[in-house]
């Protein structure tokens, strides 16, 4: 029995638009009336998405948010907000100087806002692509405490070095999170984090386990917990090795995928 439902957001719940489908929407509305939980598990930081919930057109539907992928849990039924695992600032320095000579930028998301060592198209592509305010600052200064991640920026074809150099990049205690999103971004973390992870403790807070758990996702970062929930949902869109641990695949972020899901799956027809 499914008591909760998680959606990934990029390229899953949100479609080419950058919002969710009146019809999704209304389906959502319809599972939560029938008592099911309802929310998000994104890389995103938890402070940016509260931003995005009205201009997504599901403020009010959501009932938990598990972000920066699985670091950061807002449950809004049960007011606990927490955080953990942040990468040291040393650690973030030696990913940059790992990266320096490539053609690319970073990105640290940080009270729902990205900060960058450097201006560059790389970086307000991002920023308008995700709706999120960016600010050049000084790393030096700005890594003498822990951030939740680094992000790497850069342009679609630049991906395969990047992916490449990651694999010579040994530093302790981090990994790299194998995340191509929106074929722009790769991202550190520590190791401890997961989206998995995230969703355990979001579940233990209701009571719940994850066989109570269906997920919705559609990239590499998504693949994780598409094995771990009782049934993982991945979009038609979604990448092939996620794709390969789904129990189900329903329709692309842009044909209501969710919506057609949940109203096949989970909606009480009587």
């Amino acid at each position: 029995m499914i008591k909760a439902i998680m959606c990934d957001v990029d390229g899953t719940l949100l479609n080419s638009q950058g919002v969710v489908s009146p019809y999704t929407i209304e389906q959502i509305k319809k599972i939560k009336a029938q008592g099911m939980l309802f929310g998000l598990a994104t890389g995103r930081d938890v402070h940016s998405v509260k931003k995005q919930l009205n201009r997504w057109g599901i403020d009010g539907l959501v009932d938990a948010i598990v972000g920066t992928g699985g670091a950061e849990i807002a449950d809004f039924q049960l007011n606990v907000e927490k955080s953990s695992y942040p990468l040291e600032g040393k650690v973030i320095r030696q990913v940059i100087e790992h990266y320096q000579d490539l053609d690319v930028n970073f990105a640290i998301p940080w009270q729902g806002e990205l900060y960058s060592p450097k201006d560059d198209e790389y970086i307000r592509k991002l920023s308008e692509a995700d709706h999120i305010p960016y600010h050049v600052v000084d790393y030096h200064e700005f890594l003498n405490e822990p951030r939740p991640k680094v992000m790497i920026v850069c342009d679609p074809a630049m991906m395969g070095a990047v992916i490449a150099r990651s694999h010579t990049f040994t530093v302790p205690k981090t990994k790299s999170a194998g995340l191509i999103t929106a074929s722009i971004l790769f991202e550190y973390m520590d190791p401890r984090v997961s989206k998995t992870e995230g969703l355990k403790e979001f579940m233990t807070l209701h009571g719940l386990t994850m066989d109570e758990l269906c997920t919705f996702g559609d990239a590499d970062n998504d693949y994780d917990m598409t094995v771990n929930a009782k049934i993982g949902v991945v979009m038609a869109n979604g990448s092939e090795k996620t794709k390969s641990a789904a129990d189900y695949i329903t329709d692309d972020h842009d044909h209501d995928g969710i919506g057609r899901f949940i109203a096949e799956h989970f909606l009480n027809h009587s």
